[in-house]
C-alpha cells in the first residue's frame, strides 16, 4: 500500500481554525485512496465488537436478566444496560483522547485496539460465569470499558487514512459492521443455546476479528509525543457549540436518533415476548435481525457511494430518520408478528443509509485533524448516552404509561425531530 501523502499543512474544516497548521504526517489530511484489505480489516475489527456489545444486549443480558432476578427482569436489564452505557459515555472519548497522544512504534491506534479486544474479552468470560446482578454488573461494565477503547481506536483510523471523497463509500461498509456485527452476535447467541455458551462465542470472535487490523493496519506514528498538560486535556473535551456550530448539530441529531433508535430496539425480545406474544423470542430476535440486516446491507454501500459521487450528505440523513420513523409507528399501531416483521424491513432500509452517509458526514464536521479519536469519541458519547437515558424512559413507559404502543410512538417522535435538525448544519451540503 502507498504511504499517505505528506503536507506541510492539514485541510481542515471551514468552520475549524486555522491560526496554527498541523504538523506533517500522522495528522496531515489523507490525500491517497485506502486498499480493499485495509477497509476489510477495519470493517472486520467493527463486527467484533459491535458482535461482544449486540449479542449480549439483544439476547443474552435479557436471558440472565430472567434467570436472575424473574420478578424483576426488566428493572436489572435496565440497570445493567444503564451502567455499562453510563461507562461508555466516559471511556469512549477518554480512550480517543490517550490514542490520539500515543507515541507508539505500532502507531496512534494498534495498540488500543489490542488492549480494548484483551480487555473486552476477559469482560464476556465474567458475564458468562455470573450468577448474581454484581458480577452482571462488573462484567457488562468492563466490556463497554475495553470495546470503547477498540471502537474510539478504530473508529478513528477511518478520518486519519480515508480520503473525504471515499468517505461515504468507507462509511457504508464500516455502517455495515454495525449489523453485521448485531447479526453475527445474536446468532452467536442463539446457536450456542445457553448463556455462558453465548458469551464464551461471543468473546473469541472478539479476539479474532481484530487480527487482520493488528497485521495490516500500517497504523502511522506521531512525529513527537506532545506534552501533557492536564488543564488543557481536560479542558479538550468541551468543545463549544458556539465556536463549533456544525459539529454541535451533528451532536444533537446523532444523539436523537440513536436515542429514537434505543427506544425502538432495547426492549425488542421482552417486546415479542409480552406484547406480540412469539412462542420463540430468541428466534424472533434473530430473524427479525437477520432480515434488519440483509436491508442495511441492500443500502448502506450504495448510499455511501451515492452520496459520494452527488456531494451531498444532509438529504439522505434527514429522509432516512424519517423512514425509520414510519418503521417504529407501525410497531406502535399494530404490535404483531406481521408488523414486526414489516418493521425490522423498514427500519433496516432507513438505518443503512443514515449509518453510511451520517459517518462521512461527521468526519467532515471535526474541528481538528490533531484530537481526531478525542472528537469522535465525543460524537461517540451521543450513541453511548441514549443507552443510558433510554432505560430510563421505557421501563416506565412500558410498565406505567401505556405500554409498547407509546413507547414506538416515542421514539418515532425523538428520530423524526433528529432527522429535521440535520439541516442546521451548514458547511456541509
Amino acid at each position: 500500500m502507498a504511504p499517505i501523502a505528506d503536507q506541510s499543512t492539514t485541510t481542515l474544516h471551514p468552520s475549524a481554525p486555522r491560526a496554527t497548521p498541523e504538523p506533517p504526517g500522522a495528522l496531515s489530511e489523507p490525500t491517497t485512496p485506502v486498499p480493499r484489505r485495509w477497509t476489510t480489516a477495519v470493517v472486520l475489527a467493527n463486527v467484533g465488537v459491535f458482535a461482544a456489545f449486540l449479542g449480549p444486549i439483544q439476547i443474552l443480558l435479557a436471558k440472565q436478566s430472567e434467570a436472575i432476578a424473574p420478578g424483576n427482569k426488566e428493572f436489572v436489564f435496565g440497570l445493567v444496560t444503564g451502567a455499562g452505557a453510563a461507562v461508555s459515555v466516559i471511556a469512549n472519548p477518554l480512550f480517543g483522547a490517550i490514542s490520539d497522544r500515543t507515541n507508539s512504534r505500532f502507531g496512534r491506534r494498534v495498540p488500543w485496539v489490542l488492549g480494548g479486544a484483551v480487555g473486552g474479552t476477559i469482560g464476556l468470560l465474567v458475564l458468562a460465569g455470573a450468577h448474581a446482578v454484581a458480577w452482571m454488573l462488573l462484567g457488562w461494565c468492563l466490556v463497554q470499558l475495553f470495546c470503547n477503547a477498540l471502537l474510539a481506536a478504530i473508529t478513528a483510523a477511518v478520518p486519519d487514512r480515508v480520503p473525504r471523497l471515499q468517505r461515504g463509500t468507507v462509511g457504508g461498509w464500516v455502517a455495515l459492521a454495525q449489523t453485521l456485527g448485531a447479526l453475527v452476535g445474536v446468532g452467536l447467541a442463539t446457536a450456542a443455546r445457553g448463556i455462558t455458551a453465548g458469551f464464551i462465542a461471543c468473546a473469541v470472535f472478539l479476539l479474532l476479528s481484530v487480527i487482520p487490523y493488528l497485521l495490516t493496519s500500517n497504523d502511522q506514528r506521531l512525529t513527537e509525543s506532545p506534552p501533557l498538560i492536564w488543564r488543557e486535556f481536560l479542558a479538550g473535551f468541551w468543545i463549544s457549540p458556539r465556536r463549533f456550530p456544525d459539529f454541535g448539530w451533528a451532536w444533537l441529531t446523532r444523539f436523537l436518533l440513536n436515542l429514537g433508535n434505543a427506544l425502538g430496539t432495547l426492549y425488542l425480545f421482552f417486546f415479542l415476548q409480552d406484547a406480540v406474544e412469539y412462542g420463540d423470542p430468541d428466534t424472533g430476535v434473530l430473524i427479525l435481525t437477520a432480515i434488519y440486516s440483509l436491508c442495511v446491507i441492500l443500502t448502506a454501500v450504495s448510499s455511501g457511494s451515492w452520496s459520494d459521487r452527488l456531494g451531498r450528505r444532509k438529504v439522505f440523513v434527514t429522509w432516512s430518520g424519517v423512514v425509520m420513523a414510519a418503521g417504529a409507528l407501525i410497531l406502535a399501531i399494530w404490535p404483531t408478528w406481521t408488523a414486526a416483521l414489516i418493521g425490522a424491513v423498514i427500519l433496516g432500509i432507513g438505518f443503512g443509509v443514515y449509518l453510511s452517509v451520517d459517518f462521512a458526514l461527521l468526519t467532515e464536521v471535526l474541528p481538528s485533524a490533531r484530537d481526531r479519536a478525542k472528537d469522535l469519541g465525543m460524537i461517540n458519547i451521543a450513541n453511548s448516552l441514549p443507552q443510558v437515558i433510554a432505560p430510563a424512559i421505557a421501563a416506565p413507559v412500558v410498565r406505567l404509561l401505556g405500554g409498547y404502543p407509546v413507547l414506538y410512538a416515542l421514539a418515532a417522535a425523538v428520530t423524526l425531530l433528529g432527522a429535521v435538525l440535520v439541516r442546521n448544519i451548514r458547511s456541509v451540503a
